[in-house]
């Protein structure tokens, strides 16, 4: 197999409309490309709660957001990105959601959040894959 091809196998990259119902298209799209890997169903959901916030949380509701998987040894690394905007905080209810359970499944340390040059914010999150920690 070339490195071209392998390396296809291992990364999706698609880009959706900032809309509710592409959420679950994020999360068929990912399980598919990560069927048969152990960390598949931690990979889906945090892509899920990324790709949740993008839409609800950014400047990409109504517009576009990208959802980006890389298989790499001994880990996955999933990327959201967005259109921006102002970063606003829920109010504490006492029960975890998007960001909270991205972070309790990464990896220590194995989230964040960049901004582009133009911009738009990436939201990442390193997993590792099962039994190669």
């Amino acid at each position: 197999m070339s490195s071209a091809a392998a390396q296809a196998e291992t990364r999706y990259q698609r880009t959706f409309c900032g809309r509710a119902d592409q959420v679950a298209q994020v999360r068929r799209e990912i399980a598919a490309h990560l069927n048969g890997s152990p960390a598949a169903a931690d990979a889906v959901l945090i892509a899920s709660e990324l790709a949740a916030n993008a839409v609800l949380h950014s400047r990409s509701r109504g517009g576009l957001f990208t959802v980006r998987v890389e298989l790499h040894a001994g880990q996955v690394l999933i990327e959201c990105e967005d259109l921006g905007g102002p970063w606003r905080r829920r109010k504490d209810d006492s029960r975890p959601h998007g960001l909270d359970i991205v972070a309790a499944l990464a990896d220590p340390d194995g989230w964040g959040v960049r901004r582009t040059g133009g911009g738009a914010r990436i939201t990442w999150a390193r997993l590792a894959l099962p039994g190669l920690r």
